[in-house]
């Protein structure tokens, strides 16, 4: 099926999540942080992305003063919603969860285009954050990416204050997107960013 990859025998077993292949691997993100590992996504870790989820925004919505259970209630949909989100736009992205000393503590969602990579998501569990894992992960998208002459891009959201980190990373914002803004870090002197789509063409 189109956008369907095979996942080998050394990752873990391949999953279903709303019919399209996750954790594919083409190529496994390398090198992995020192002191972690990535496996390929199954459907055993809708949970932890649920809860994942959950965490990168139960801070923002604490203020909304709802009952806690009103709150888990939303954040559990909205999970569900950008799950649905990526698996029909990003259906040949390929999704990855970073453990260390065998616990989860991310994910990788990673679709190589031709033309650049595509962070389609990256979140850390809260007590990996702000340690340097984050810098590390994106460190190794980019270098793969530079190795084969590609752009790397996500969208980020303006209030993220993540926007310092792929700013001094090289990123720059080549579509404004809303809430989010496109950013893009291109490989130099290899790709020419398209305005109208903030796609890339190899030249």
């Amino acid at each position: 099926m189109s956008g369907r990859r095979t996942v080998e025998a050394h990752d873990a077993d391949s999953g279903e999540i709303g019919g399209t292949l996750i954790g594919a691997a083409a190529a496994m993100p390398r090198p992995a942080p020192q002191g972690t590992r990535f496996r390929a996504a199954t459907t055993a870790d809708a949970a932890f992305f649920a809860a994942l989820y959950a965490s990168t925004r139960a801070e923002e919505l604490a203020l909304s003063g709802w009952p806690d259970t009103l709150q888990e209630a939303f954040l559990a949909q909205q999970a569900m919603a950008q799950q649905a989100h990526y698996v029909q736009h990003y259906n040949d992205a390929e999704w990855w969860v970073l453990e260390q000393d065998g616990q989860p503590v991310g994910r990788l969602i990673l679709a190589r285009w031709p033309g650049q990579h595509r962070i389609v998501d990256i979140a850390l569990v809260p007590q990996a954050r702000g340690d340097g894992l984050g810098s590390a992960i994106l460190a190794g998208v980019i270098a793969e990416a530079e190795a084969v002459g590609k752009a790397v891009s996500i969208h980020v959201e303006k209030a993220n204050p993540a926007m310092r980190l792929y700013r001094r990373l090289g990123f720059a914002t080549v579509e404004d997107k809303g809430v989010y803004d496109l950013m893009m870090r291109l490989a130099a002197g290899t790709a020419t960013v398209d305005a109208a789509d903030g796609r890339v063409a190899i030249s």
